[in-house]
């Protein structure tokens, strides 16, 4: 048992006192951490080492106090203070009056949480849903395609609803009738606050939807609606359920809910079938499945040939084969056929937010003009406010003009919106790595994989990563990941120029060459500035901006290449693009 003096000389010297104050104190500072950092977009690890730092500061503030005096001298040595000189006593006072002073600041912290912060985040997550896609309970699983548009269609109408967080198709679609989780879940997981749930049963030209609007958190029903309508109605019925939920939700509207974009015009079921299977694997991002898309898009088309959202999913998968797998020649036709069709939906459809941002990726990629990009990807948003990918079109659009913290605030958007999507993970790491956020660039990417390990580019992110921290054994592991092609050689360029194998380096950068001197000089150009070759380096960005390379929109977000935004070859090439050069304090 200890010694009661040893109790009475810790009261003496004020170690008690200063325990309750620095623990007071610590507590406060995790508090005021955890809840502001995140505002500022500081990575969680920052908030960690708060924490840690905390408590291992516990015992040294308890030993200092225990040893050292403060004494209107400045601090001593307890041992050298005669008896008389101490001022412990005063000291206590004054520990006293901070213990309480702390302690009352962390009462107005923890009601400011309560009361302020919780019931905005509660607000705002009010005006949140989910569309589940409705449960085919025709008895035919052939009419699944015809449960998931309405589902879309629900998605879309909703979409044109101010103030309401509406999540993406490829987001709520990963839990079909609430098979995976239960409601509190699948809420956390996308979110939001309500779920909207429901059937459909087709029998002949009826069809009967029942449609009901969950509390996420319990589960509990809050609304529900059956409809019975002959099939021929059924495109109008969504514009009334997304009205009765957004009344439900006491959401602001804009007017009426606008009809849904997504409906045919010629009401072929055939034609919307067609289109949601194009959107499947356009979804997918790989080489493979854009090309599965296409046939898809035409079949629709060729079933109602005024589908104008069908010629802008047209236009969205031929880009992106031509500006991430083909080659100079191939790009060139795959861009004229996008554009082609973009024009085509919005002769269509003017007011088609999908067409606005097809053309404006056209803008942006096949031509260069950032401005006019902007433009179409603004008024995309103007449309559909609730809507993840113009959004995420004008995040990409921003990092172009070297607007890299608007970029992530977009992004962030954009997740919130669509979190079970790879392209807002996938922009927001390429921001982040820029902006020098390494470890939440990374967080970003390795969620990104868990959603869809297959897609191309999310390990030649990975590996630059592991470039920039120094780390060459990585970025080699990493790049042997990306699937094959041209991404991959790309990845394995990078990598090979910090392995120290000289051999194997100049090999990789041969081969990636050789194979791949028509779809990626940008690329090269970006190996040849890890090598430290800049002439090279410029030389192939010359080539790239006289192929109008697409990979030139990234320019103000690649590190390695950024190392030389002080040569005056690296402004020309800003001014010919019509973008700011980067100031002296933009990270390399």
């Amino acid at each position: 048992m200890l010694n009661p003096n040893f109790f009475a000389e810790l009261k003496r010297r004020n170690v008690l006192r200063v325990g309750a104050f620095y623990a007071a104190a610590g507590w406060l500072l995790v508090q005021i951490a955890t809840q502001v950092f995140p505002f500022f977009d500081i990575a969680n690890w920052v908030v960690r080492l708060v924490v840690v730092a905390v408590i291992v500061g516990f015992p040294f503030a308890l030993i200092f106090s225990w040893f050292y005096e403060l004494t209107p001298e400045g601090l001593k040595r307890e041992s050298e203070l005669a008896q008389s000189a101490s001022i412990t006593r005063s000291t206590g006072k004054t520990l006293d009056r901070w213990i309480i002073a702390v302690l009352a600041l962390a009462v107005v912290v923890l009601l400011a949480d309560k009361f302020v912060l919780h019931k905005n985040a509660d607000a705002a997550l009010g005006k949140s849903i989910a569309v589940l896609p409705l449960v085919n309970e025709s008895g035919d699983p052939q009419q699944d395609y015809f449960s998931d548009g309405l589902s879309e269609e629900l998605i879309s109408a909703l979409g044109q609803v101010h103030d309401l967080k509406v999540i993406g198709r490829n987001s709520s679609f990963q839990f079909r009738g609430g098979q995976q989780d239960d409601s509190a879940a699948i809420g956390v997981k996308l979110g939001v606050a309500t779920l909207l749930e429901g059937t459909v049963r087709k029998l002949g030209d009826q069809v009967r939807i029942v449609a009901s609007l969950i509390n996420a958190a319990d589960g509990s029903q809050l609304w529900s609606q059956t409809y019975d309508r002959e099939l021929k109605d059924v495109f109008a019925v969504q514009s009334e359920i997304a009205t009765a939920v957004a009344g439900a939700l006491k959401s602001t509207l804009l007017g009426n809910v606008a009809e849904s974009s997504d409906k045919p015009p010629g009401g072929n079921l055939n034609a919307y079938n067609a289109l949601l299977q194009g959107n499947f694997y356009l979804n997918r991002l790989t080489e493979e499945d854009c090309r599965k898309a296409i046939p898809y898009y035409d079949e629709a088309i060729r079933l109602d040939p005024r589908y104008a959202l069908a010629y802008a999913g047209l236009s969205f998968a031929w880009r992106q084969l031509a500006s991430s797998w083909l080659d100079k020649a191939g790009a060139a036709a795959a861009f004229a056929k996008a554009r082609s069709a973009a024009q085509t939906a919005l002769a269509l459809a003017p007011d088609l937010s999908q067409a606005h941002e097809a053309l404006g990726w056209l803008l942006l990629t096949a031509d260069l003009d950032v401005s006019a990009a902007e433009v179409e990807f603004r008024q995309a948003m103007a449309l559909a406010p609730s809507a993840a990918s113009p959004k995420n079109a004008l995040g990409y659009a921003l990092a172009f003009q070297g607007q890299r913290e608007a970029a992530a605030d977009l992004s962030r958007q954009v997740i919130a919106l669509e979190p079970l999507r790879i392209n807002g993970y996938l922009n927001r790491a390429r921001v982040l790595t820029a902006l020098g956020h390494y470890d939440e660039a990374e967080a970003t990417l390795r969620k990104s994989l868990e959603l869809q390990p297959t897609a191309s580019r999310q390990y030649v992110y990975l590996a630059t990563i592991d470039l920039l921290r120094g780390n060459a054994d990585a970025a080699l592991r990493d790049a042997q990941r990306e699937p094959e092609g041209f991404w991959r050689n790309y990845a394995l360029a990078l990598a090979q120029q910090a392995s120290g194998d000289q051999t194997a380096a100049d090999a990789a950068l041969q081969r990636l060459i050789e194979h791949d001197a028509d779809a990626g000089p940008f690329q090269i150009a970006n190996v040849y500035a890890l090598r430290k070759d800049p002439d090279h380096a410029f030389e192939w960005l010359d080539r790239a901006y006289a192929d109008r390379d697409s990979g030139l929109t990234q320019l103000l977000v690649t590190p390695f290449l950024l190392a030389y935004k002080n040569d005056p070859r690296f402004a020309a090439l800003c001014a010919k693009l019509k973008i700011p050069a980067p100031g002296a304090d933009t990270k390399p």
